[in-house]
Protein backbone atom coordinates (compact mmCIF):
# COMPACT_ATOMS: atom_id res chain seq x y z
CA UNK A 1 0.00 0.00 0.00
CA UNK A 2 1.43 3.32 -1.19
CA UNK A 3 -0.07 6.88 -0.66
CA UNK A 4 1.38 10.76 -0.74
CA UNK A 5 0.03 14.25 0.31
CA UNK A 6 0.50 17.37 1.41
CA UNK A 7 0.71 19.05 4.93
CA UNK A 8 -0.97 22.58 5.03
CA UNK A 9 -0.71 23.74 8.56
CA UNK A 10 0.30 21.83 11.77
CA UNK A 11 0.10 22.50 15.91
CA UNK A 12 0.86 20.16 18.13
CA UNK A 13 0.82 20.03 21.93
CA UNK A 14 2.65 18.70 25.24
CA UNK A 15 4.24 18.78 28.65
CA UNK A 16 6.56 21.84 28.24
CA UNK A 17 5.91 21.84 24.51
CA UNK A 18 3.34 24.50 22.74
CA UNK A 19 5.09 26.95 20.06
CA UNK A 20 6.28 25.89 17.13
CA UNK A 21 10.05 26.94 17.77
CA UNK A 22 10.12 24.69 20.88
CA UNK A 23 8.75 21.99 18.94
CA UNK A 24 11.52 22.09 16.15
CA UNK A 25 14.20 22.31 18.98
CA UNK A 26 12.97 19.71 20.45
CA UNK A 27 12.61 17.36 17.11
CA UNK A 28 16.63 18.51 16.67
CA UNK A 29 17.23 17.36 19.96
CA UNK A 30 18.76 13.71 21.18
CA UNK A 31 16.08 13.08 23.69
CA UNK A 32 12.43 12.35 23.44
CA UNK A 33 11.64 13.52 27.14
CA UNK A 34 8.39 15.50 27.08
CA UNK A 35 8.42 17.26 30.38
CA UNK A 36 7.00 20.27 32.00
CA UNK A 37 4.16 22.19 32.31
CA UNK A 38 0.92 21.70 29.85
CA UNK A 39 0.13 25.46 28.25
CA UNK A 40 -2.88 26.48 29.32
CA UNK A 41 -5.79 27.19 26.55
CA UNK A 42 -6.07 30.37 24.66
CA UNK A 43 -8.93 29.31 22.55
CA UNK A 44 -11.37 27.31 24.76
CA UNK A 45 -13.23 29.33 27.35
CA UNK A 46 -12.42 28.62 31.01
CA UNK A 47 -15.68 27.03 32.13
CA UNK A 48 -15.64 25.03 29.11
CA UNK A 49 -11.83 23.78 29.53
CA UNK A 50 -12.52 22.77 32.92
CA UNK A 51 -15.17 20.23 31.96
CA UNK A 52 -13.01 18.67 29.20
CA UNK A 53 -10.22 16.14 30.71
CA UNK A 54 -6.66 16.84 29.96
CA UNK A 55 -6.45 14.63 26.34
CA UNK A 56 -9.60 16.27 25.20
CA UNK A 57 -8.50 19.62 25.98
CA UNK A 58 -5.65 19.49 24.59
CA UNK A 59 -7.08 17.31 20.87
CA UNK A 60 -9.90 20.37 21.07
CA UNK A 61 -7.39 23.17 21.07
CA UNK A 62 -5.20 21.65 18.79
CA UNK A 63 -8.18 21.06 16.13
CA UNK A 64 -9.38 24.93 17.18
CA UNK A 65 -6.19 26.59 15.83
CA UNK A 66 -6.13 24.38 12.70
CA UNK A 67 -10.10 25.02 11.95
CA UNK A 68 -9.68 28.75 11.13
CA UNK A 69 -7.85 27.06 7.65
CA UNK A 70 -11.58 25.94 7.21
CA UNK A 71 -11.04 21.99 6.51
CA UNK A 72 -13.94 20.02 4.95
CA UNK A 73 -13.68 16.95 7.41
CA UNK A 74 -12.15 15.73 10.40
CA UNK A 75 -10.23 12.09 11.38
CA UNK A 76 -10.12 11.88 14.86
CA UNK A 77 -7.51 9.12 16.69
CA UNK A 78 -6.81 8.42 20.19
CA UNK A 79 -5.64 5.09 21.75
CA UNK A 80 -7.20 4.98 25.20
CA UNK A 81 -10.23 8.07 24.23
CA UNK A 82 -11.30 8.75 27.87
CA UNK A 83 -10.23 6.09 29.64
CA UNK A 84 -9.42 8.15 33.05
CA UNK A 85 -13.79 9.34 32.97
CA UNK A 86 -14.07 5.79 32.49
CA UNK A 87 -12.24 4.61 35.31
CA UNK A 88 -13.71 7.05 37.38
CA UNK A 89 -16.98 5.92 36.46
CA UNK A 90 -16.15 1.72 36.99
CA UNK A 91 -14.72 3.31 40.57
CA UNK A 92 -17.83 5.13 41.55
CA UNK A 93 -20.27 1.87 40.73
CA UNK A 94 -17.74 0.10 42.52
CA UNK A 95 -18.08 1.99 45.67
CA UNK A 96 -21.89 2.09 45.31
CA UNK A 97 -21.04 6.19 45.15
CA UNK A 98 -23.06 8.61 42.59
CA UNK A 99 -21.86 9.21 39.49
CA UNK A 100 -20.83 12.24 37.96
CA UNK A 101 -23.49 13.76 35.10
CA UNK A 102 -20.05 15.20 33.46
CA UNK A 103 -17.97 11.66 33.36
CA UNK A 104 -21.10 10.20 32.18
CA UNK A 105 -21.95 12.14 29.40
CA UNK A 106 -18.17 12.96 28.15
CA UNK A 107 -16.91 9.35 28.71
CA UNK A 108 -17.64 8.18 24.85
CA UNK A 109 -14.66 7.75 22.70
CA UNK A 110 -15.34 10.63 20.17
CA UNK A 111 -16.04 13.23 22.71
CA UNK A 112 -13.03 15.08 21.88
CA UNK A 113 -14.38 14.95 18.04
CA UNK A 114 -17.94 16.32 19.30
CA UNK A 115 -16.65 19.02 21.29
CA UNK A 116 -14.76 20.62 18.59
CA UNK A 117 -17.49 20.76 16.78
CA UNK A 118 -19.53 22.50 19.03
CA UNK A 119 -16.71 24.85 20.37
CA UNK A 120 -15.77 25.85 16.75
CA UNK A 121 -19.76 25.96 15.77
CA UNK A 122 -18.31 23.53 12.69
CA UNK A 123 -20.50 20.86 11.27
CA UNK A 124 -17.48 18.84 9.73
CA UNK A 125 -17.97 15.09 8.70
CA UNK A 126 -16.04 13.29 11.36
CA UNK A 127 -14.48 9.76 12.32
CA UNK A 128 -13.36 8.53 15.90
CA UNK A 129 -10.73 6.28 15.74
CA UNK A 130 -8.96 3.79 18.20
CA UNK A 131 -6.41 1.16 16.79
CA UNK A 132 -3.73 0.72 19.00
CA UNK A 133 0.26 1.80 18.36
CA UNK A 134 -1.27 1.48 14.47
CA UNK A 135 -3.65 4.74 15.15
CA UNK A 136 -1.74 7.47 13.48
CA UNK A 137 -1.00 5.23 10.33
CA UNK A 138 -4.79 4.26 10.41
CA UNK A 139 -5.95 7.80 10.43
CA UNK A 140 -3.64 8.55 7.45
CA UNK A 141 -6.04 5.70 5.62
CA UNK A 142 -9.48 7.44 6.60
CA UNK A 143 -7.57 11.15 5.47
CA UNK A 144 -7.20 9.50 2.41
CA UNK A 145 -10.68 7.72 1.86
CA UNK A 146 -11.68 11.55 2.66
CA UNK A 147 -9.66 12.80 0.38
CA UNK A 148 -11.11 10.15 -2.70
CA UNK A 149 -14.24 11.11 -1.81
CA UNK A 150 -14.12 14.75 -2.55
CA UNK A 151 -12.45 16.21 0.58
CA UNK A 152 -9.80 19.08 -0.40
CA UNK A 153 -8.19 19.57 3.16
CA UNK A 154 -8.89 17.21 6.21
CA UNK A 155 -7.98 17.92 9.66
CA UNK A 156 -6.31 15.01 11.71
CA UNK A 157 -5.72 15.04 15.36
CA UNK A 158 -4.29 12.13 17.21
CA UNK A 159 -3.97 12.45 20.98
CA UNK A 160 -3.97 10.70 24.28
CA UNK A 161 -3.96 10.96 27.95
CA UNK A 162 -1.84 8.98 30.89
CA UNK A 163 -3.25 5.73 31.38
CA UNK A 164 -4.57 5.05 35.13
CA UNK A 165 -2.16 4.17 37.99
CA UNK A 166 -4.80 1.16 37.95
CA UNK A 167 -3.74 -0.03 34.38
CA UNK A 168 0.20 0.44 34.34
CA UNK A 169 0.26 -3.51 35.31
CA UNK A 170 -1.98 -4.25 32.05
CA UNK A 171 0.12 -2.47 29.49
CA UNK A 172 3.21 -1.16 28.32
CA UNK A 173 1.65 2.10 26.71
CA UNK A 174 2.63 4.97 29.40
CA UNK A 175 2.91 8.64 27.55
CA UNK A 176 2.36 12.18 29.48
CA UNK A 177 -1.00 13.79 27.68
CA UNK A 178 0.00 14.92 23.65
CA UNK A 179 -2.17 15.86 20.77
CA UNK A 180 -0.80 16.51 17.17
CA UNK A 181 -3.08 18.23 14.68
CA UNK A 182 -2.35 17.89 10.66
CA UNK A 183 -3.98 20.16 7.93
CA UNK A 184 -3.92 17.64 5.17
CA UNK A 185 -4.37 17.85 1.06
CA UNK A 186 -3.73 15.43 -1.44
CA UNK A 187 -0.24 16.51 -3.24
CA UNK A 188 3.15 14.67 -3.55
CA UNK A 189 5.50 16.18 -0.74
CA UNK A 190 5.20 13.44 1.58
CA UNK A 191 4.90 9.44 0.35
CA UNK A 192 4.08 6.61 2.81
CA UNK A 193 4.16 2.77 1.77
CA UNK A 194 3.90 0.07 4.04
CA UNK A 195 6.22 -2.07 4.52
CA UNK A 196 7.06 -5.71 6.52
CA UNK A 197 8.41 -5.18 9.89
CA UNK A 198 11.89 -4.49 11.00
CA UNK A 199 11.43 -6.24 14.04
CA UNK A 200 8.28 -8.58 15.61
CA UNK A 201 8.27 -7.42 19.28
CA UNK A 202 5.82 -5.00 19.76
CA UNK A 203 6.87 -4.82 23.04
CA UNK A 204 9.83 -3.02 22.53
CA UNK A 205 8.40 -0.54 20.65
CA UNK A 206 5.51 0.57 23.00
CA UNK A 207 8.54 0.68 26.18
CA UNK A 208 10.88 2.51 24.21
CA UNK A 209 9.17 4.80 21.72
CA UNK A 210 6.79 7.61 21.37
CA UNK A 211 3.55 7.32 19.73
CA UNK A 212 3.39 7.31 16.06
CA UNK A 213 2.02 10.79 15.52
CA UNK A 214 4.77 12.49 17.46
CA UNK A 215 7.22 10.50 15.82
CA UNK A 216 6.09 11.62 12.67
CA UNK A 217 6.03 15.29 13.76
CA UNK A 218 9.92 14.49 15.11
CA UNK A 219 10.95 13.28 11.77
CA UNK A 220 8.93 15.75 9.47
CA UNK A 221 10.09 18.69 11.73
CA UNK A 222 13.70 17.89 11.08
CA UNK A 223 13.62 17.14 7.51
CA UNK A 224 14.57 13.86 7.65
CA UNK A 225 14.21 12.32 3.69
CA UNK A 226 13.11 8.96 5.20
CA UNK A 227 12.45 7.72 8.01
CA UNK A 228 10.20 4.46 9.00
CA UNK A 229 7.62 4.40 12.05
CA UNK A 230 7.08 0.52 13.38
CA UNK A 231 3.49 -0.37 14.36
CA UNK A 232 1.96 -3.79 14.54
CA UNK A 233 1.74 -5.96 11.97
CA UNK A 234 3.96 -3.95 9.48
CA UNK A 235 6.00 -1.13 9.50
CA UNK A 236 5.58 2.46 7.56
CA UNK A 237 8.31 4.18 5.38
CA UNK A 238 8.07 7.65 4.51
CA UNK A 239 9.50 9.98 2.28
CA UNK A 240 9.90 13.40 2.30
CA UNK A 241 10.03 15.21 -1.56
Amino acid sequence: MTYSLNILGWHALAPGLSTSEQWVNWSAGETQELSGDLAKSQLIPMMTARRMSIPSRLAVEVGLTLLEQRPDAAVFISRHGELERTYKIIESLCLQQDISPTDFAMSVHNTAAGLLTISGKAALPLASLSAGIDGFQQGMLEVQAMLAGGAKKVLLVDFDGAVPQAYHSQTAHQNPPYAVGLLISAGVELRCQQINKSSPDTTVIEQNSLPQSLRFVRHWLNNDPQFTLQGMRSDWQWKQS
